[in-house]
């Protein structure tokens, strides 16, 4: 069968990869800890899993609308605004099956053939993957250690051409935990006002902030009808495999991501949807205590790296994943990811896999328990030592 070249243009999630050889390990017998994934370990609260079992038990299991239930649409809008400062319309609410449709939908819509989409580097891998999948070249932007994983001014704005057409912004940041500040913010949206750009705005971990605060660049002046907020209940709710996410969108594509809901799922599945309305509704002490638990062990994990020999780590922000320096070890990032998953038992991702910002670096998902994190951190610690 011969496939079109652009199914050559799409990347896998490495996470997934390495889960897969863990799990394998674990059927052999290892006993193998898990840094790889970013799901956080917590159970979703009850009240959300009884909600959407209340729906399924009362016949709510058909299709729903396209853009989601109307009071799911409302309590987003709703929670959304005050969250980030401004008022939001339920219209400009679309709720997706995954916040991954959310990059797919913008970059369809808004670029192809000859654009220029500028990302971060490190970045999640589906920004370059769809970017490239649209058509589109992705522009790498630099984020640095030095500067606390932000990006040079001058570096945008080099990286900027009469062929870029998007920029992709995620704050709180996956991979490194960096959080961009209002002055960065400022100059994306700058530019993006001079030169008609459309902005992505990936705000999956807008609840996992520790330190300082984050600001949506919607919230700027005239931003909102060129900004596309993503967001979701995976994260913050541990709702991983519910699979809703949600879009909050300028007037001129509400009706074009609604097109894609009916073309490619029709509907995201209606009792999801009223477990994650009651996620919202009900009570919020479980993510307060979520969030307090990864701040606690944000800071022991980063503790705990930074005392072992050729490994420094700055704190993270925001987010829950630690990206560790590991130029002192003498290894590439491929190789020591490799040789900790196959002979220490311990699953964790190589910078590189989140681009090549990421050469030198680790990276480590404390989504998982205190126990495993001094585990992982025993065996990293005695593995270079040997």
């Amino acid at each position: 069968m011969k496939l079109h070249p652009r199914t050559s243009r799409l990347r896998t999630e490495t996470a997934f990869q390495v889960l897969a050889r863990a799990s394998e390990l674990e059927r052999e017998g290892r006993d193998v800890v898990h840094l790889e994934i970013g799901q956080p370990d917590f159970p979703t609260p009850s009240h959300i899993c009884e909600a959407a079992m209340k729906a399924m038990r009362e016949g709510k299991t058909g299709y729903g609308p396209a853009p989601g239930l109307p009071e799911l649409r409302a309590a987003i809008a709703e929670d959304a605004g005050r969250r980030r400062g401004f008022s939001i319309a339920p219209e400009e609410v679309i709720v997706t099956p995954g916040a991954k449709a959310i990059i797919f939908y913008t970059l369809q819509s808004v670029v192809g053939e000859g654009d220029e989409v500028i990302i971060p580097d490190p970045s999640f891998p589906m920004y370059s993957s769809l970017v490239g999948h649209s058509g589109a070249e992705p522009v790498p932007l630099p984020l640095t250690e030095e500067t606390g994983f932000r990006f040079s001014r001058d570096a945008f704005r080099e990286r900027l051409s009469d062929r870029t057409r998007a920029v992709i912004l995620n704050t709180p940041h996956n991979p490194t935990g960096g959080v961009l500040e209002s002055e960065d913010l400022e100059v994306i949206a700058e530019e993006a006002l001079r030169r008609d750009l459309v902005v992505l705005s990936d705000e999956i971990y807008i609840n996992f902030l520790y330190d300082g605060v984050s600001r949506s660049i919607a919230s700027f002046p005239n931003m909102r009808e060129r900004t596309v907020i993503l967001d979701g209940f995976s994260k913050t709710y541990a709702m991983t495999g519910w699979r809703v996410g949600y879009g909050i969108l300028p007037s001129a594509l509400v009706d074009v991501f609604e097109l894609y809901n009916v073309n490619i799922a029709s509907c995201t599945a209606t009792f999801s949807q009223y477990g994650a309305l009651e996620a919202i509704k009900g009570p919020q002490t479980c993510v307060e205590e979520m969030v307090a638990e990864f701040r606690r062990r944000r800071d022991f994990l980063v503790s705990g790296l930074n005392a072992i020999p050729g490994i420094t780590c700055t704190t993270p922000r925001g987010a829950f994943y630690a990206f560790p320096n590991i130029g002192g070890t003498g290894r590439t990032a491929e190789t020591l990811a490799t040789e900790l998953l196959e002979q220490a038992n311990v699953a964790v991702l190589a910078g590189n896999c989140f681009g090549q910002g990421g050469d030198g670096y680790l990276r480590l998902s404390y989504a998982n328990s205190m126990s495993s994190l001094e585990k992982g951190l025993e065996r990293i610690r005695g593995y270079l030592a040997r």
